[in-house]
Protein backbone atom coordinates (compact mmCIF):
# COMPACT_ATOMS: atom_id res chain seq x y z
CA UNK A 1 0.00 0.00 0.00
CA UNK A 2 1.25 3.49 -0.85
CA UNK A 3 2.17 5.91 1.87
CA UNK A 4 0.09 9.01 2.40
CA UNK A 5 2.77 11.14 0.74
CA UNK A 6 2.80 8.85 -2.32
CA UNK A 7 -1.00 8.96 -2.64
CA UNK A 8 -0.97 12.75 -2.38
CA UNK A 9 1.78 12.98 -5.03
CA UNK A 10 -0.15 10.65 -7.35
CA UNK A 11 -3.33 12.67 -6.88
CA UNK A 12 -1.54 15.95 -7.57
CA UNK A 13 0.19 14.49 -10.62
CA UNK A 14 -3.19 13.34 -11.94
CA UNK A 15 -4.70 16.77 -11.38
CA UNK A 16 -1.79 18.39 -13.24
CA UNK A 17 -2.24 15.96 -16.16
CA UNK A 18 -5.91 16.97 -16.20
CA UNK A 19 -4.86 20.61 -16.67
CA UNK A 20 -5.15 21.86 -13.10
CA UNK A 21 -2.57 23.58 -10.96
CA UNK A 22 -2.42 24.04 -7.19
CA UNK A 23 -3.22 27.45 -5.74
CA UNK A 24 -2.86 28.48 -2.12
CA UNK A 25 -5.09 31.20 -0.74
CA UNK A 26 -5.31 32.70 2.70
CA UNK A 27 -8.70 33.63 4.10
CA UNK A 28 -9.78 35.22 7.38
CA UNK A 29 -10.06 32.81 10.30
CA UNK A 30 -13.76 32.80 11.11
CA UNK A 31 -12.97 31.15 14.45
CA UNK A 32 -10.77 34.02 15.61
CA UNK A 33 -11.98 35.97 18.63
CA UNK A 34 -13.76 39.12 17.52
CA UNK A 35 -14.37 37.95 13.94
CA UNK A 36 -18.18 38.04 14.18
CA UNK A 37 -18.13 41.39 15.94
CA UNK A 38 -15.92 42.88 13.21
CA UNK A 39 -18.24 41.54 10.51
CA UNK A 40 -21.17 43.15 12.28
CA UNK A 41 -19.29 46.45 12.67
CA UNK A 42 -18.44 46.55 8.96
CA UNK A 43 -21.98 45.57 7.96
CA UNK A 44 -23.44 48.38 10.03
CA UNK A 45 -21.05 50.84 8.40
CA UNK A 46 -22.22 49.70 4.97
CA UNK A 47 -25.84 49.96 6.03
CA UNK A 48 -25.26 53.69 6.56
CA UNK A 49 -23.30 54.18 3.31
CA UNK A 50 -25.36 56.14 0.76
CA UNK A 51 -23.63 54.38 -2.16
CA UNK A 52 -24.26 50.83 -0.89
CA UNK A 53 -27.78 50.54 -2.32
CA UNK A 54 -26.55 51.86 -5.66
CA UNK A 55 -23.78 49.25 -5.76
CA UNK A 56 -26.11 46.42 -4.73
CA UNK A 57 -28.68 47.47 -7.33
CA UNK A 58 -25.98 47.50 -10.02
CA UNK A 59 -24.73 44.05 -8.97
CA UNK A 60 -28.26 42.70 -9.14
CA UNK A 61 -28.69 44.17 -12.61
CA UNK A 62 -25.47 42.74 -14.11
CA UNK A 63 -25.47 39.36 -12.32
CA UNK A 64 -25.55 36.39 -14.66
CA UNK A 65 -27.62 33.69 -12.97
CA UNK A 66 -28.48 31.67 -16.03
CA UNK A 67 -28.48 28.00 -15.11
CA UNK A 68 -28.45 28.60 -11.34
CA UNK A 69 -30.84 26.62 -9.20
Amino acid sequence: MATTAERVRQHRDGMRRAGFRPVQIWVPDTRAPGFAEECRRQSLLLKQDPHEKEVLDWMEKVADREGWK
